[in-house]
């Protein structure tokens, strides 16, 4: 073989190969390889081999306190986990560094600081709910309007910072950044402004800036916003689809779902909703975006990704309107069912083609994690700390049900064969012993 037939070859497997690597105990993004929730392909022929039963003295590999407070997931690359917490009153921010292997804490610095922080209000946050992605080489931490920042993995050297996007969060964060290709992008959904921005992964610089077109509707008779502007808020985290052969971004802001070119931040089509503070991410397949529009009067919208302009009239496949819906957790897509579970704890499983209950339970607990799907089974975590684990299937049935001493805020992580649960106090590392 000649050095051009070589050069041929390494360039055609560079194109085949998916960039970049991922091994199967990474978890790079707060949902996931796919941003979807899903630890294991449907149908796959190699189960991942999740344990189905834990507790306190069962199945813990390891059990790390954490300090302060952070409802952000766990992301782990190359054996190290990533997570991100605060001082209760908001005044210091952290990056924290876990061995996977040791639960050993690696990294833990202050990264930011707030002289005068906006308080909460809001128990169902914190300052560190948004989750850090990561990528081989460099992590990627974000607490809001307080500073995003950009980490060496292997010396955890800051190699960027940015203390200039701000937006007025009111109840805190809690947006979690998004990597596409050179891009590093943030949501900012405040009270004040709302806009998208992407960042260059080397430098921190601002590439593109997007603001929000929602049309609102919240003026009082003085002309301010109702409740503080609360019904222009958001914290949920966009979605990269690939939809035709091309890259499309899909959020949910206040008032309106949005599809972009993440690419320059162009908006390419919106529809208007009733909702607002909406923190589900989306989930997408086969042309269709799968969306919760938050508080208020909540939606479940099935919408073809596409179209132009405003397309609330003409690229709505389906929606539903319940009180049963979540607003803060992320539902799961198997095949052609729909799970979701709301904020206290009503598990609904519905057709993806029609939006058709198949079936609808209720699992006791509030809720604000997002369900996880690995090897045919679906896990849902409580802010009590126990964990209900059920089959994806259109009949309800219950395979276990665990407790860890202190609640769920965070999403869970999988690493290979291990869950990563991050409660209120501590990160666990649950693996079967079998």
């Amino acid at each position: 073989m000649n050095k051009k037939q070589l050069i041929g070859i390494c360039l055609i497997v560079s194109v085949l190969l998916p960039v970049p690597y991922l091994a199967a105990s990474d978890w790079p993004d707060f949902r996931g390889p796919q941003g979807n929730g899903h630890a294991s392909t449907p149908g796959s022929a190699s189960p991942l081999g999740l344990p189905l039963h834990w507790s306190e003295t069962d199945n813990v590999v390891w059990k790390t306190a954490i300090p302060y407070a952070g409802w952000s997931t766990p992301v782990v690359m190359n054996g190290r986990i990533w997570i991100t917490t605060a001082t209760l009153k908001g005044h210091d921010f952290f990056t924290i560094c876990v061995d996977a292997d040791s639960g050993e804490i690696l990294f833990n610095k202050k990264v930011f600081h707030a002289d005068d922080p906006e308080p909460l209000g809001n128990p169902l946050n914190s300052y560190a709910s948004c989750s850090a992605v990561v990528e081989p080489g460099r992590v990627y931490v974000h607490f809001g309007t307080y500073g995003t920042t950009c980490l060496n993995t292997e010396t955890f050297e800051v190699l960027w910072e940015r203390r200039d996007l701000h937006c007025r969060h009111l109840r805190g964060p809690g947006s979690s950044p998004i990597i596409f290709e050179n891009l590093l992008i943030l949501t900012m959904d405040g009270v004040d402004v709302q806009y998208l921005v992407a960042l260059d992964k080397a430098t921190g610089e601002t590439v593109w800036k997007t603001d929000r077109t929602a049309e609102w509707n919240d003026l009082g008779d003085d002309g301010k916003p109702i409740a503080e502007g609360d019904l222009r808020k958001a914290y949920s985290t966009p979605l990269i689809i690939d939809t035709g052969g091309k890259k499309q971004m899909i959020t949910v802001g206040a008032k309106a779902l949005y599809g972009y070119d993440p690419a320059d931040g162009r908006e390419l089509w919106k529809v208007r909703t009733p909702g607002y503070s909406g923190a589900a991410r989306p989930v997408y397949r086969d042309g269709i975006a799968y969306m919760i529009s938050g508080f208020g009067k909540t939606e479940l919208l099935a919408i073809r990704v596409d179209g132009s302009g405003d397309v609330t009239d003409s690229h709505v496949v389906w929606k539903i309107r319940s009180t049963s819906l979540p607003r803060t957790p992320s539902p799961v897509l198997v095949d052609d069912l729909i799970f979701t579970i709301s904020d206290t704890g009503t598990v609904i499983c519905l057709e993806a083609a029609t939006g058709r209950q198949v079936w609808k339970k209720f699992i006791r607990g509030n809720c604000a994690a997002s369900l996880l799907y690995a090897d045919g089974l679906i896990y849902t975590f409580n802010r009590d700390g126990r964990t209900t684990v059920f089959k994806a299937a259109r009949e309800y049935e219950v395979l276990a049900t665990n407790k860890l001493d202190s609640g769920f805020m965070a999403s869970a992580a999988v690493s290979g064969k291990s869950l990563l649960l991050r409660t209120k106090t501590h990160l666990y590392r649950i693996e079967s012993d079998k």
